[in-house]
């Protein structure tokens, strides 16, 4: 469970200090999906910062499982990090001279996983997100979806029990964006993940069974008790696996089957 309690974020811009984020109070329960919006500048990307511990607070306390990722040493905090935290980036961050298979490999080298295992888990990551005929494959070689897919394999391999995606379906098409949102509803349902996610579609935002709105620097939650109905590009009714049920809230989907 995360426990945000007072977090400011003050920083220096020429002779003015901005502050990022206002007194944040937020709790996320094991199991929560939240999605976070607001307008540029407004502190998204901070506060999903904060929640990584890619960044500290100036004041204020970020607690993860009752560990204050504020006041812990730097090295701690990227053990905890590399164990419990996955996170999906906007631009993928994909080595450009690796393989599918050894870029989703490169989670499990600070966990000291041996080359054999890393090898074996990172295949099966990858067939989980439907890449099983890609692995030997460097991302050139890839669309921007299935880039995207090995990037949110890379995040998953080492089985993180917290997702944090930073606007996933940024650089994506329309298509291509339900594709991975069902893609990741599917393995939040499966796996019981956290996911925490970072939009400006709002499309995605009024799917959220919990939206995070900030503006300037403040947040306000909203439950919204929605449904989550992504079907990915071409499964309509009728079109093979397009039978396959949408994803409609948690707890109702019984696994995921990889499109």
């Amino acid at each position: 469970m995360y426990r945000l309690t007072g977090v400011t974020k003050r920083y220096s811009r020429g002779k003015e200090t901005v502050e990022a984020l206002r007194g944040i109070d937020l709790t996320i329960e094991d199991g929560d999906q939240l999605v976070i919006q607001g307008p540029t500048g407004g502190g998204k990307s901070t506060l999903l910062q904060m929640i990584g511990g890619l960044d500290r607070p100036t004041e204020g306390s970020v607690e993860l499982d009752g560990v204050d990722l504020a006041r812990i040493s730097e090295a701690k905090l990227t053990r905890l990090r590399a164990e419990k935290i996955g996170i999906i980036f906007q631009s993928f961050n994909l080595i450009p001279t690796l393989t599918a298979q050894e870029n989703v490999e490169t989670a499990l080298v600070p966990l000291g996983v041996k080359p054999a295992e890393r090898r074996e888990r990172a295949a099966e990551a990858l067939r989980s997100v439907g890449l099983g005929e890609r692995l030997g494959h460097a991302p050139s070689e890839l669309s921007g979806g299935q880039q995207q897919r090995v990037a949110i394999a890379r995040a998953l391999v080492k089985k993180p029990k917290v997702l944090l995606a930073d606007e996933p379906t940024g650089n994506l098409d329309e298509g291509t964006r339900d594709d991975i949102m069902a893609l990741l509803e599917g393995l939040w349902h499966e796996y019981g993940l956290t996911f925490i996610m970072v939009t400006h579609d709002s499309s995605i935002a009024r799917r959220a069974p919990r939206l995070a709105t900030i503006k300037a620097g403040q947040i306000t939650l909203t439950e919204q008790h929605a449904q989550n109905t992504y079907v990915p590009q071409g499964q309509g009714q009728g079109q093979g696996q397009g039978q396959q049920e949408p994803y409609a809230g948690h707890g109702t989907q019984q696994g995921y089957q990889a499109y």
